[in-house]
Order: C-alpha cells, then sequence, then structure tokens
C-alpha cells in the first residue's frame, strides 16, 4: 500500500536500510546482507497503474487535503493531464507545514513538489533500494516500454520484503478486517476467516463442503480457485460469480481484495453488520 510509517525495529538495522529524505546514514551495500531483495523484481511489488492514489497539477488546496485525510498517505504522485506525464511527488510534511494550516494562503502545488525516480519494471529489489539510499528518494513510478507509468514502488514497500507486513497506528486494526465499501462489495483482507466474515455479514462463502478443511481464510478461498497466488489486479470469479479483485499481493502472497458479490449470493442474517 502506499507510504505509511513504520513500526521500530533495532537502530543498527535501520541506520543501515533506511535513510530519510531530509537525513542521510552511510551505507556501502546493505543489499549484501539482503539477498532475497535481489531475486525479486520491481513488477513483483508494484502498485499497479489502476490503484495509485495520485492528483492533477491544479487540485485545489481542498482536494489535497481530503486526499491525504481520506487514505492516510504521506506522499502524493502529481501529474499534467493525465498520470502518464508525473511532474514529481507532494510530501505531506511540506504541504502541512507549508498550506495545510493556512486555508486562506494561495496554494501554489508546483513550488512544494519533490522528484520522482522512474525505473523499469524488470528492476530488482536491490538495486532499487541502493537508488533510494543514493538518491534519498522514496517513491519510485514504474515505467513501460513506451514511456508510461505502469506502477508505483515506496520504500515501505521495499522494507515489508525485508520485516514483513508493516501495521502503524493510521492501518487498520487487527479486527478490522473488512469494510462494506458499497452494498455488497467489500473491501477485506486476506487474512479474514470465511466463518469470521459469514458471522458478521451474513455472506457465506464456502460453496464446496468438500473444500472446507482446505483452507480457513479469504486469502485462502482465492488461492485455491486459481490453484496459484494471483497478483495485483487480477479478478478472480467462483462458482456463485462473486467477483475477488486482487488489490494488493506480493510474490509470495495475497494482502488485500475487493469482493463483489453476485445476484445469486444472498446475505444471511449476521450477528454484526459493523465493522
Amino acid at each position: 500500500m502506499q507510504n505509511f510509517d513504520k513500526k521500530q525495529k533495532k537502530t543498527s538495522f535501520w541506520e543501515n536500510v533506511f535513510r530519510t529524505e531530509d537525513r542521510t546514514h552511510s551505507s556501502d551495500s546493505v543489499v549484501a546482507d539482503l539477498p532475497n531483495l535481489s531475486d525479486l523484481r520491481v513488477d513483483d511489488i508494484a502498485v499497479p497503474k489502476a490503484d495509485i492514489i495520485a492528483a492533477p497539477e491544479d487540485s485545489s488546496l481542498q482536494k489535497i487535503s481530503e486526499i491525504f485525510r481520506k487514505f492516510r498517505i504521506s506522499r502524493i504522485p502529481i501529474f499534467k493531464d493525465t498520470l502518464d506525464n508525473p511532474l514529481g511527488f507532494l510530501h505531506l510534511k511540506d504541504f502541512a507545514l507549508g498550506d495545510g494550516f493556512n486555508k486562506d494562503h494561495n496554494f501554489e502545488i508546483k513550488s512544494k513538489l519533490r522528484s520522482l525516480i522512474f525505473i523499469p519494471p524488470s528492476m530488482n529489489l536491490g538495486t532499487l533500494l541502493q537508488k533510494m539510499q543514493a538518491e534519498r528518494i522514496h517513491m519510485a513510478l514504474v515505467i513501460d516500454e513506451y514511456g508510461g507509468v505502469e506502477g508505483l514502488v515506496t520504500i515501505e514497500d521495499l522494507l515489508e520484503e525485508i520485516v514483513g507486513e508493516i501495521i502503524d497506528e493510521h492501518d487498520q486494526d487487527e479486527d478490522q478486517l473488512w469494510a462494506e465499501e458499497k452494498p455488497n462489495i467489500f473491501l477485506v483482507n486476506a487474512r479474514l476467516e470465511l466463518d469470521m466474515f459469514k458471522n458478521q455479514t451474513g455472506v457465506n462463502l464456502r460453496y464446496d463442503s468438500e473444500q472446507d478443511e482446505e483452507y480457513e481464510t479469504i486469502g485462502g478461498l482465492v488461492n485455491s480457485l486459481t490453484n496459484r497466488i494471483p497478483v495485483r489486479g487480477e479478478v478472480i470469479k467462483d462458482q456463485m460469480g462473486n467477483e475477488f479483485s486482487i488489490v494488493e499481493a506480493d510474490a509470495r502472497r495475497i494482502k488485500r481484495l475487493r469482493l463483489k458479490l453476485s445476484k445469486k449470493c444472498k446475505r444471511e442474517n449476521a450477528d454484526s453488520q459493523k465493522k
């Protein structure tokens, strides 16, 4: 997911791995100690273009404020006309200190833009980490062979490949594993247990009793439908016609998905309709 603050780890580890835009740490070769990063490509973890949260250069102060508040992100790519013509990114700190607390101030978005890194989808993650460290830029746009934007990678995405999924105070609590965005359309964490989802929403996604013991979570169900780990942006249907759109995933697991119930799926009485 795009840009969140992180859990604390040992100081020595972060001094070697992580460097903010405003502070520099010496690091000769972090990647040498993290060979797994060199085994993965940028397109294994990049947020697909359709899921990138960005804003046009003529966005108002109110619009930018709304994006920061709604999505809880710290960096927003800014573009001219379309995302395929990126200008840079706006950092929450620059926005808040310069304009966010002064509603009457003339808002000049271009003067606050920071540079982006542009990378090919084939670059390995170890090389990208080194590049982010060297240039002190923690957001990169993935560019396809025609020069268009294909995806986005942040420093958080790289760190999660090292230490696992990172959750902070702005992320969903552990027990908040689903949200009903619209009637019969749910954004769910792949770790959500099927039985819990049924109890809380009345949605029963188990349609094959012989497979009941093979998986317990929605992520496990989707993996069983494909017999592999789906990629971001992929849409999978089950036998009832329910659609599972992969919102966030990496090479090892699904993280989040969007469930759109088919008209055939009838909701039962649930213990709780609010989560």
